[in-house]
């Protein structure tokens, strides 16, 4: 019952940001520079918050303030690069919540702000998705995706109670220079 209201609490914050930035959003962060700087900063980011979070709590200790805090954070994801995962799972450990409970959060806060900004598009791009993609082959992508994230979800779930998230960041890290080397060979 107190998560679902603490998802709600949480989901607030980027339902505004998102909402009141969309045209910025969806154009001035759409380049490449921002895509390959939201992966290498926000790495140093997860990078902290997986070495200063004390991981004292546990979900029940979560509270309105922490939900709210995270979806706070879930907000810095709407720049491409950064994760979304990434940053709530790294506020939770930054609220020092372990992190199997900061990962069940963050996934349980991606739910609606993913169906929001899916339901969103779908809505504001419904002609050019009848007329070039079709509502059968949306409906099949949108089903592979929803299995797909599933069996990622309980994989990382499993991963994460074992593991730092050092290979994820040495990921994107690595991406993200990738990505301005191929900028820089193309100037």
């Amino acid at each position: 019952y107190w998560m679902g209201w603490y998802i709600v609490i949480g989901t607030a914050p980027i339902a505004v940001v998102g909402l009141l930035f969309r045209d910025v959003i969806e154009n001035s962060l759409r380049g490449l520079w921002v895509i390959a700087a939201g992966l290498i900063l926000w790495s140093i980011v997860m990078f902290i918050a997986d070495r200063v979070g004390r991981e004292t709590r546990k979900e029940q200790d979560i509270t309105w303030k922490d939900a709210l805090f995270i979806g706070a954070m879930q907000c810095v994801a709407l720049i491409p690069g950064v994760s979304r995962s990434g940053a709530t799972i790294s506020a939770g450990l930054f609220r020092n919540i372990d992190r199997v409970a900061a990962t069940r959060l963050s996934f349980f806060l991606g739910i609606p702000a993913l169906l929001a900004a899916g339901g969103l598009q779908a809505v504001s791009y419904a002609g050019q998705i009848s007329e070039h993609v079709g509502w059968l082959s949306m409906s099949v992508g949108i089903l592979v995706s929803f299995i797909v994230g599933y069996f990622s979800i309980a994989w990382l779930l499993k991963f994460v109670t074992q593991h730092t998230f050092t290979p994820f960041v040495v990921y994107r890290v690595v991406l993200g220079m990738a990505i301005i080397g191929v900028l820089i060979s193309a100037l």
